[in-house]
């Protein structure tokens, strides 16, 4: 009987110690620039003082200003800008190796692509993009990826992840394609279906494991083996499944589509983003408008698959270099088609790490604005990736995630191919156009694999 008052003056008196420890203090951040885009308004402005508290922007001021107890950064002269969002990357691997497609699936393992995919997101968060969609990676690597960079275990950026996608047998991404039937790999298999039924579970079974967003084949690609991307793939019912189990579970929908089939049919169907769009034409870009739906170009993959197919067609799988030829040419003019015509455009590369911040110079060429260009890796993105007021953005309540070029990139849009500051949650990961080392990970507690 004696027990309980115990217990409960135990309680009492725990609950007091908790409630009077002390607070740990605030880390905070003010940020001095001259001049400032932030995102949102299309405006340059400036100077500014941006602080951040705990990782996220608290405040934004004109002028110069301080808080008591700040660490300041003194950006000078540079031109402040959200962190950018690239929202199609494939973040499976590490740098480029100088073999071929089959030669690099059948030397390189699973767990020397995971190890390199984290020197790869290291480069691409000091090129300045600190929000990023996974379009499509193997083996639940983009998944590990993601919560090893939350952890804190490896720099990178915030990953939206799709997990593998989706196709039909034979469609673009079928990993069978091209190769001896007999060959096969315990790693296959997890993105094709044939049928609406089979889709839909294969939608589920991502949500499952912790997909964020989903990604269909709905046409022929460019770099796969014997499909030809101006075919619609996919069944208008299987398309029609996909969308509407991933919509129904709160996931968004991303289409490869190069046809113009593929591509209406999936815009009819409640596609939330194209990604390429190569022979989209006028009817696409109204019923893109009237569906409220993105459009992806992925200028500089295309680019850069071109220059290859030209100088080096045996890094290509077969039948793709012919592709790269016909199609190339043909998706600056659709961009300039479909940004004349009012589609929204969000900014995504489709290439690893290395040069991710020239698209902005193939989207000025193609026709956009420089404006409208940062626009679509800031304001765009942020609201295809559902993150309007966090990401892409500089005012309170965004993520702490702040870059910095030299120059005004409204003038030069080149100046974002040469990022001096990176931060990402009110850490610096780059100044002065120079990486900043970060403090080695505390071992913690021990391996659950050592033999002792």
């Amino acid at each position: 009987m004696t027990l309980r008052p115990t217990l409960a003056v135990l309680l009492a008196s725990s609950l007091t110690l908790v409630a009077q420890a002390p607070a740990k203090p605030a880390k905070v951040i003010v940020v001095h620039a001259a001049h400032m885009f932030d995102g949102i308004s299309g405006k340059l402005t400036g100077p500014v003082s941006v602080t951040i508290t705990n990782g996220e922007i608290t405040s934004v001021a004109e002028g110069t200003t301080s808080a008591p107890g700040a660490t300041v950064i003194d950006l000078g002269a540079d031109t402040l800008l959200p962190g950018l969002i690239d929202v199609h990357k494939h973040m499976g691997g590490g740098p480029r190796l100088a073999m071929n497609v089959f030669q690099s699936r059948l030397t390189v393992s699973p767990f020397e692509n995971a190890i390199g995919a984290g020197v790869m997101a290291r480069k691409l968060l000091e090129e300045g993009f600190t929000t990023v969609r996974n379009m499509g990676s193997g083996g639940g690597l983009d998944l590990a990826l993601k919560h090893d960079i939350d952890r804190g275990w490896i720099p990178g950026p915030h990953i939206i992840v799709s997990l593998e996608p989706l196709s039909v047998s034979g469609g673009h991404s079928d990993p069978k394609n091209g190769i001896d039937p007999t060959w096969t790999n315990s790693t296959w298999g997890g993105s094709v279906a044939d049928g609406p039924e089979e889709f839909a579970k294969i939608v589920r079974e991502h949500r499952r494991e912790g997909a964020e967003v989903i990604k269909i084949m709905p046409s022929g690609g460019v770099l796969s083996i014997g499909d030809d991307p101006k075919v619609q793939t996919m069944t208008n019912e299987e398309i029609k499944a996909t969308i509407d189990t991933a919509h129904n579970l709160g996931l968004k929908v991303a289409a490869h589509a190069h046809g113009k089939a593929a591509i209406d049919n999936a815009v009819r169907l409640g596609v939330d983003s194209i990604e390429h769009g190569t022979w989209a034409d006028a009817e696409s870009f109204k019923l893109m408008k009237e569906h409220g739906t993105y459009l992806v170009p992925t200028l500089l993959v295309a680019d850069q698959v071109h220059e290859t197919a030209l100088h080096h067609p045996e890094m290509l799988n077969p039948s793709a270099a012919q592709k790269a030829i016909e199609v190339t040419p043909l998706m600056a003019g659709m961009l300039h088609d479909a940004y004349k015509a009012g589609v929204k455009v969000a900014f995504g590369t489709d290439t690893s790490a290395g040069a991710n911040a020239h698209e902005f110079a193939l989207l000025v060429k193609a026709g956009m604005t420089p404006t409208d260009a940062l626009l679509a890796a800031t304001r765009n993105a942020a609201d295809l990736l559902s993150m309007t007021g966090k990401a892409g953005c500089i005012k309170a309540g965004c993520y702490g995630d702040l870059v910095a070029v030299s120059g005004d990139p409204l003038a030069d849009i080149t100046t974002m191919e040469h990022m001096q500051f990176v931060m990402k949650g009110g850490i610096v990961y780059k100044q002065d156009g120079k990486s900043v080392a970060q403090p080695v990970v505390g071992a913690g507690d021990a391996a659950a694999d050592f033999d002792y």
